[in-house]
């Protein structure tokens, strides 16, 4: 069992059962799926670009990514229906737990003038989305191998309710939220 799972368990459900007053388990809001999306441009021109993505993505998150293709042609940005635009992983179970222990307590404090998470990145409805600049972060990466240097949106999707519910679980599960 993921290490974080384990604690989310043993300590986090009782914590939030007081901190709101649940009177069921599973009522206590949890991580349902982190999806994260990478940009990769013109992936028909730069090939590279494209296999490196997949490369570094797979790697990162132990999992084959999905290559997004394009819906509509944009001729402002030589872009037709069809072309290769990005790449999206959805992760769930183990693999997810595994990949938001790796991300908040190793990825994030490495990044660049980090000084917390902006609390304002929730959606209304309990999910929470974050970019990152580069892929260079995550331990798995090495500086020697990366010709083009990528960045990701993550976008961390809970069983909570209100935003409220889904800071308090995740500042349970160790995101390093700004102090205001």
């Amino acid at each position: 069992m993921a290490r974080l799972l384990e604690r989310y368990k043993t300590e986090i459900v009782p914590k939030m059962m007081e901190r709101f007053a649940y009177t069921n388990r599973l009522a206590v809001p949890r991580l349902a799926k982190i999806v994260i999306n990478v940009g990769v441009g013109n992936g028909h021109e730069e090939k590279t670009r494209l296999e490196e993505g997949l490369r570094d993505l797979a790697l990162i998150t132990g999992q084959r990514p999905v290559v997004t293709r394009a819906r509509k042609s944009v001729a402002a940005f030589k872009i037709r229906e069809g072309y290769p635009v990005g790449l999206k992983v959805t992760l769930r179970g183990r693999r997810m737990y595994e990949f938001f222990d790796r991300l908040a307590s190793i990825a994030i404090p490495r990044l660049r003038d980090f000084r917390g998470l902006a609390t304002k990145s929730f959606d209304g409805r309990g999910n929470y989305s974050l970019g990152i600049t580069e892929f260079l972060v995550f331990p798995e990466i090495h500086v020697d191998n990366v010709e083009i240097v990528q960045g990701m949106d993550i976008t961390v999707c809970t069983t909570a309710s209100t935003d409220e519910e889904a800071f308090e679980l995740l500042t349970f599960l160790g995101m390093p939220f700004r102090r205001n």
